[in-house]
């Protein structure tokens, strides 16, 4: 079996709009593809042996013990691979549950797809299911194991921490998007200028101040003690030689701590003697240039959480450790506790299981044990230095026992530091009376605190305090952070409409992000170049905090690779659907391609507006997969069905009596005489009247008024600079160029209706085979080609996209041939020795139309031209 590729789905996709989180792997099963698993001799019995746990696949038997019953009847290697990798996933601790395997279209080629949690472990996965399924076909040993372990270190290395994960999740629950800035715990809640960023538990508006005080424990301590709030005696210093007096100053036991540790990094606790604090110094000296050498608190560790100073949880933290049974040793008693279905590796259950490293030993070793040693029964031997559940350690909420006067010192403290978050740590004997009262003290105050022992403390009541911060960050009730999103999809057309909504937005006073088949734009100044329609340029826009309007064309190449860069948008257009790229990435037909653009209007919220070309069969249908509003566009004021839209009050847009109106209900508000509107030349070019409509409509449902729209439609001129490539005119002397990215069928015929009401001597077009299309689609360009112009010069990309240049130049020539044997045709491959061509030998009167796949080398070539003929230097033949 061969892994043909493997693409990960990060939004809504062809697979499924709603699990944005899916392994694509398309396999080819070679020979396994005449073999089932019930041609396998003992495939059944390996497979129920090795994975027991899959007798709870239901699969579309429906119950449990359903997908055994398709193995042992008979089912294809793709389907189980499917299943294996859902099972690992889940053996690993990531229940994913979904999964699916579909024909590609090629004869024992799948997709074979299947959710995942983290990235990284989905694709482990995909080669892993791969290799066990060859392993149980040939009845060899594999050792699962690793690859468990494998995927467990993947997710907790790429994994959002506990504390992020719940601030996102909150997030998600009230609407409001987000986005990993990067690999760490930087994340985004919202979109463009609406955004909020959150790093672990300090966010966007924490004060940097605050966050350095709390950094400080000399700084921190010396307001907090000049404030009254009871904090142990202490000193500070910075040079072994000053240790001695310092110890002698405290009086021990001592706690000597590193002043801007964190994590509980180099503290050593109840130090005792002279000696131990020389160790003690060291540790934390290794960690920080100045040590804090205080006095060791007896009691309970707690720690109390406060947000946007407001006190919202509190618990107390016991460090790891076991307990003495008489018989069993050290590494017995940790090995029992680990057991505890509790205990997980990393994040991933309530517990953390206990590892055992120097720190641990040393630990044992002071008390007197090493890890053969037996404890006595009931005594209590701590593992570690610190109470974080990280290491093992456990907390018991108690919020709700917390005495008032140690709620309103804590309330009180996050506003003497100044963080909006801050966990604060107390040494006390009862939490429920005052400090006072108990000789406890305050030791430490955080920047960051971790949420988890208030998430999922040990014993107690789970406390969100993830709300809060979402709270702090979105005040206003509802606001979910997002700014208007326009997508744009569709066979042709998709650029210039998303270009002219973009326009009309900037006209009506936004600040607008867009994307395009040529590059990305924020507020028309081109930051990223290229075919920028996938995931990656529409994050980019969204993730910009200037951009208050986002305009994304999305073409069917990012949606399969990736899926698409948002969850939800406020409108979706869909401009039509014809055959184009057929046969690339498994979608063989046009119905497969409408499911692929269907995606987009599919995302669009409730209250939002899918806007659907009433002409097309297909994007019409798309009505019936929408949970939103539904407006129609048609060049026929008569179709029938905006004729129904209409007596439903609905909304439309419709070309008559030469103007694009929009209608409310049977209604009529025309907006402009489409041969005033620059882009559709003087009406003559009516697909760009059909992208007008679309437009407007856009426009109108976000509420432009019509004088906006006007605006923007007489300012948007078709150019090289607000166009670039879509109807480009340029007029010489003697002849003119027109240039457009007419590049598959629909478009070229498109182009050809236009062409037809352009005068010229003669119509000479530069035309392209495609390396990615079919060959009768390449036939078809050229015979539509010999309908449209009086010769032709066949010309080759630069990207031959997996055909020769010989392959793709026989194509259009047979399509030529097959319109008119007798076409004057001329083959010069270099695009800019076909123009040049061209140019050099135009007849007065003639229009040379030059239909290009990369843009700015030909917008180049002919402002050269322009200049050169500006000079009087340009030469003919």
């Amino acid at each position: 079996m061969n892994i043909r590729e493997i693409n990960a789905m990060r939004g809504p996709n062809y697979w499924s709009v709603r699990r944005h989180k899916l392994i694509v792997m398309v396999l080819d099963l070679e020979d396994m593809e005449q073999k089932p698993s019930d041609k396998i001799d003992g495939f059944y019995e390996r497979l129920t042996t090795m994975f027991p746990t899959m007798y709870s696949h239901r699969c579309s038997v429906g119950s449990p013990g359903g997908f055994f019953e398709r193995v042992k009847d008979g089912t294809w290697m793709g389907h189980v691979i499917e299943h294996i990798a859902l099972e690992i996933q889940t053996l690993a601790g990531m229940d994913v549950g979904f999964g699916r395997t579909r024909g590609y279209g090629e004869e024992g080629v799948y997709n074979v797809v299947f959710a995942y949690m983290e990235e990284s472990v989905g694709r482990h996965a995909a080669y892993a299911s791969v290799a066990i399924c060859e392993a149980l076909i040939a009845a060899e040993d594999y050792d699962l194991e690793p690859d468990l372990q494998k995927m467990r270190e993947l997710r907790e290395a790429d994994r959002l921490g506990p504390s992020t994960g719940s601030i996102v999740a909150e997030a998600e629950a009230r609407g409001i998007p987000w986005i990993r800035l990067n690999k760490y715990s930087l994340c985004q809640l919202g979109y463009g200028a609406n955004q909020k960023r959150i790093q672990a538990t300090v966010t966007s508006e924490t004060s940097s101040i605050g966050v350095e005080l709390a950094c400080d424990k000399e700084d921190t301590k010396y307001l907090l003690e000049h404030a009254e709030v009871e904090v142990p005696k202490g000193d500070i210093i910075r040079k072994e030689s000053s240790l001695e007096d310092a110890c002698k100053y405290v009086g021990f036991p001592l706690v000597i701590k590193p002043i801007d540790g964190n994590h509980g990094r180099g503290i050593s606790v109840d130090v005792k003697n002279y000696e131990d604090a020389l160790v003690a110094f060291h540790a934390a000296r290794a960690i920080s240039r100045a040590v804090i050498v205080e006095k060791f608190i007896t009691g309970a560790d707690y720690r109390l959480l406060v947000i946007n100073h407001k006190l919202v949880a509190g618990a107390k933290r016991t460090p790891a450790h076991v307990i003495g049974n008489g018989n069993s040793t050290v590494q017995e008693l940790i090995d029992e506790v680990n057991k505890d279905p509790r205990r997980g590796y990393g994040h991933e259950n309530v517990l953390t299981k206990i590892t055992v490293n120097d720190l641990t030993l040393t630990i044992i070793k002071d008390a007197g044990y090493d890890l053969e040693s037996v404890v006595p029964k009931g005594e209590r031997l701590v593992l570690k230095d610190t109470a974080n559940l990280s290491t093992g350690g456990t907390a018991e909420d108690i919020t709700d026992i917390i005495h008032p006067a140690n709620v309103s010192m804590a309330e009180r403290i996050s506003k003497i530091i100044d963080l909006d978050i801050c966990g604060i740590d107390i040494m006390t004997s009862d939490i429920s009376q005052p400090l006072s009262d108990t000789g406890g003290a305050v030791l430490e105050v955080n920047a960051g605190p971790g949420f988890r022992m208030h998430l999922a403390p040990t014993t107690g009541l789970p406390r969100n305090v993830a709300a809060p911060v979402i709270d702090k960050l979105f005040p206003k009730h509802g606001d979910t952070g997002c700014i208007p999103i326009i997508a744009i999809t569709g066979t042709n057309g998709k650029t210039t409409t998303s270009r002219l909504v973009a326009h009309i937005a900037k006209m009506n006073g936004y600040r607008v992000g867009y994307t395009t088949s040529d590059g990305v734009y924020i507020q028309n100044r081109l930051l990223m170049s290229g075919d920028c329609t996938g995931p990656t340029s529409a994050e980019f826009v969204l993730k910009d905090p200037t951009v208050n309007f986002a305009v994304l064309e999305c073409a069917r190449g990012g949606l399969l690779r990736a899926g698409l860069g948002f969850k939800h948008c406020d409108v979706a257009i869909v401009t039509n659907v014809s055959a184009d790229h057929l046969g690339l990435k498994g979608i063989h037909t046009i119905d497969q391609l409408a499911r692929v653009k269907g995606v987009v209007p599919e995302t669009v919220r409730p209250g939002g507006y899918a806007i659907l070309n009433a002409d097309d069969d297909l994007v019409y249908d798309m009505r019936r997969s929408v949970n939103c509003h539904v407006a129609l566009f048609s060049m026929d004021e008569n179709n029938p069905r905006i004729k129904a839209m209409q007596r439903l009050n609905g909304v439309t847009a419709i070309y008559e009596h030469g103007f694009v109106t929009i209608c409310r209900g049977e209604w009529k508000m025309r907006i402009m005489n489409a041969e005033n509107i620059p882009l559709t030349y003087g009406g003559k070019a009516k697909f760009m009247i059909q992208n007008v409509l679309a437009a407007i409509l856009a426009a109108h449902v976000q509420g432009i008024s019509i004088e906006d729209m006007k605006a923007g439609l007489e300012t948007f001129i078709p150019s090289a600079s607000q166009t670039p490539g879509r109807l480009n005119m340029f007029k010489f002397k003697d002849f003119s160029i027109l240039l457009d990215y007419a590049h598959n069928p629909s478009g070229m015929r498109a182009l050809h209706e236009f062409t037809k009401e352009l005068e010229a001597t003669v119509k000479v077009g530069i035309i392209a085979g495609i390396g990615d299309r079919r060959v009768e689609d390449n036939n078809e360009m050229g015979s539509i080609a010999a309908e449209m112009f009086d010769e032709i010069i066949i010309r080759q990309d630069k990207r031959l996209r997996g055909k020769t240049e010989e392959e793709l130049i026989k194509m259009l020539h047979d399509g030529i041939k097959m319109k008119d044997p007798n076409k004057k045709t001329t083959i010069i491959p270099s695009e800019k020795e076909a123009i040049t061509y061209a140019v050099k030998n135009a007849v007065k009167g003639s229009l040379i139309i030059l239909c290009s796949d990369v843009i700015p080398d030909a917008l180049d070539l002919v402002k050269e031209f322009k200049e050169l003929e500006s000079r009087g230097e340009l030469k003919f033949n």
